[in-house]
């Protein structure tokens, strides 16, 4: 079976307050166009489908066209919820989609249904796995373990318990009804010990309080992971496909793509990574001087610009706006002062991380960096407010 691996669409995401609706619409058009081009029978989606719990109109829109383009009239379509997402909003419509060949796992406990309508369809549905038969009659096993929320990790409650171990008894009991010994793919959300973070991803994992080890993975023929934007792989069959688009700054430079392979008896064969072409590029220049800055930017037409510029005396307004109006993708400017140490005036606290925004608090409090597990247990904290 043909099978397509992507994640982390983040569908309304915004870069420094910029819109990028259009954009996410063009790369899952683009998407589509690769599952017909390269013949894919089944799409996996490992996750955080939306970028909020409560995502817009317009962002929903754009969902909904984008998945029933890519299960077009053959094919079927698995996601699954990730950290990102509200799992009980994201499953509201599968009592539809399941007829359309489109299955959601995001609310722990709800079982699809299963429709035998199309090319390649689900044959059989539980809690935490499901089996999709191809156009050739060949079988494949899916392991489902969503991005498991504070709200499930407080209902399995059980103090002697790890995280690791019990992200390791959710992983067995979803292999463990492959009694036919089918080949399998295990689609999760969760971060990998010794993955590689982006500037754009949550910061609930500092310190490795979530980490999952490579070790504890089931013994599938591939793992299809999201969470992580950076496209990165283990062992080969353990992947993250990485962000649909750069949603930070440090991926500037970097190509994304989707993951396409081949599963049946013999496993995973053939993996290619195909890349993706929507969406604008992200670039981040460093110049001296505002007429350097000026003639900079208009070199990158067709990029969202961070702009750091180091100079003797602060910005003036009226030089910001003629940098900007030189570029109107020069979405930051990070101006960098001789003699004014690290600070960066004029910076909005929308471009800091969680993290920047608490040691920039507790500073201005404390006149001190605050303790490492001060800021895990904020963090924490933040986290477990989102999804309430």
């Amino acid at each position: 079976m043909k099978i397509l691996h992507t994640s982390d669409w983040h569908i309304g995401k915004r870069l420094a307050g910029k819109e990028r609706l259009e954009e996410q619409r063009a790369v899952l058009e683009e998407i589509a166009s690769i599952c017909e081009r390269e013949g894919v029978e089944l799409v996996l989606v490992a996750g955080d489908i939306f970028d909020t719990y409560l995502p817009s109109a317009e962002a929903e829109d754009v969902y909904y066209e984008a998945i029933r383009k890519i299960a077009g009239d053959r094919r079927s379509i698995l996601l699954i919820s990730g950290n990102h997402d509200d799992p009980v909003r994201l499953s509201a419509a599968t009592a539809l989609s399941e007829e359309l060949g489109i299955y959601v796992y995001g609310n722990f406990g709800a079982i699809p249904k299963v429709y035998k309508n199309r090319r390649t369809s689900a044959t059989e549905a539980d809690a935490n796995h499901i089996v999709f038969r191809g156009e050739s009659g060949d079988e494949v096993y899916i392991n489902v373990l969503p991005y498991p929320n504070e709200a499930r990790l407080r209902e399995d409650k059980n103090p002697d318990e790890s995280y690791p171990e019990k992200m390791q008894r959710w992983m067995n009991a979803g292999q463990a009804a492959n009694e036919r010994h089918l080949p399998s793919v295990f689609l999760s959300h969760l971060f990998l010990a010794g993955g590689t973070v982006s500037e754009g991803e949550r910061e609930i994992d500092l310190g490795g309080a979530r980490a999952v080890p490579l070790r504890i993975l089931p013994p599938c023929d591939y793992v299809a992971l999201g969470h992580l934007h950076k496209r990165q792989a283990f062992k080969n069959n353990v992947v993250y496909s990485g962000s649909i688009l750069q949603y930070s700054f440090d991926e500037a430079g970097a190509e994304k793509s989707v993951v396409v392979f081949d599963l049946g008896k013999n496993g995973a064969e053939n993996i290619q990574r195909i890349p993706l072409r929507s969406g604008k590029k992200l670039v981040r220049l460093a110049t001296t001087g505002v007429s350097e800055a000026v003639e900079l930017v208009k070199r990158y037409p067709d990029h969202y610009i961070e702009l750091t510029i180091y100079l003797r005396e602060p910005l003036l307004a009226e030089q910001v706006h003629a940098i900007k109006e030189s570029n109107a993708g020069v979405l930051m400017i990070l101006p960098k002062v001789e003699g004014a140490g690290q600070t960066s005036e004029g910076v909005s606290l929308r471009q800091l991380t969680t993290s920047e925004l608490f040691n920039a608090y507790y500073r201005s409090l404390y006149a001190q960096t605050p303790p490492k597990d001060l800021t895990e247990l904020f963090l924490a904290l933040t986290e477990d407010a989102d999804e309430t």
